[in-house]
């Protein structure tokens, strides 16, 4: 039988639309509380060094607030590792972060910065927070990530959904064999596997079925899409069509 599939919920784009006013709302809490009784697993957020979307007082309230366990997605600075360290979250998702990005682009380069990452993990893991990597299908980042001491990888999906989008199925199905390979080589090095990124209701169910993936982590379009339905129907939507693949 299947391994349960997880559904993280990232609300980073609730506070985009509050920043943008510079307003109270609308509140990321709010949003994180409606996304727990939609039936999502965990709430994800990510604390940018600019603070473009979320802020620090978010995180204060998140884990004040919520009773699904919050993934922290965080670069690997020491500033973000302090902030880590004083709220025990249940996760943190190490991310590549630049100041000029949209959005993150890319996985992170593990294997070429496991020395510093290494140094960066142990205490988080010694804290008792699982630590997961945001990272590409490369071997090479994989064999990275559990040399470091991270317990998860988090598989960057991005790339996957623009060429769907982009209409270029051939190489989106290339893209997907090799997600499916990094997945199955991440479970046999004993590594968490979740995924995550651009996913949507065309192109969810792909990974969903992928037996080794355990979370699926999906914010930007959840949020989009409650715009006109609402964020409970969006997300139960998602979730219908992940257990529908998972089997």
């Amino acid at each position: 039988m299947p391994k349960p599939l997880r559904l993280g919920v990232n609300i980073d784009h609730v506070a985009t639309v509050r920043n943008a006013r510079g307003s109270a709302y609308p509140d990321p809490l709010r949003a994180a509380l409606l996304s727990e009784e939609a039936g999502a697993d965990g709430i994800t957020a990510h604390l940018r060094e600019d603070r473009r979307h979320i802020r620090d007082a978010d995180i204060e309230a998140l884990m004040a607030g919520i009773k699904v366990p919050l993934n922290f997605e965080m670069a690997a600075t020491p500033e973000m590792q302090a902030i880590a360290l004083r709220h025990i979250p249940h996760a943190c998702c190490i991310v590549p972060e630049k100041r000029q990005e949209v959005t993150t682009e890319g996985g992170l380069d593990v294997a070429g910065d496991v020395s510093r990452l290494t140094d960066f993990v142990g205490p988080l893991v010694e804290a008792g927070i699982r630590v997961s990597m945001f990272i590409g299908h490369d071997p090479a980042q994989i064999e990275a990530s559990a040399k470091i001491g991270a317990q998860v990888v988090e598989l960057h999906t991005g790339h996957y959904c623009d060429l769907h989008y982009e209409g270029k199925f051939d190489a989106r199905d290339t893209e997907l064999e090799a997600l499916k390979a990094g997945a199955v080589y991440a479970d046999s090095l004993g590594l968490e596997v979740h995924a995550g990124h651009g996913l949507t209701y065309e192109t969810v169910e792909p990974i969903a079925a992928m037996k080794q993936v355990r979370e699926l982590n999906i914010g930007h379009f959840l949020i989009a899409e409650a715009i006109f339905v609402g964020l409970g129907p969006a997300i139960q939507h998602m979730r219908k069509l992940m257990d529908a693949a998972r089997g």
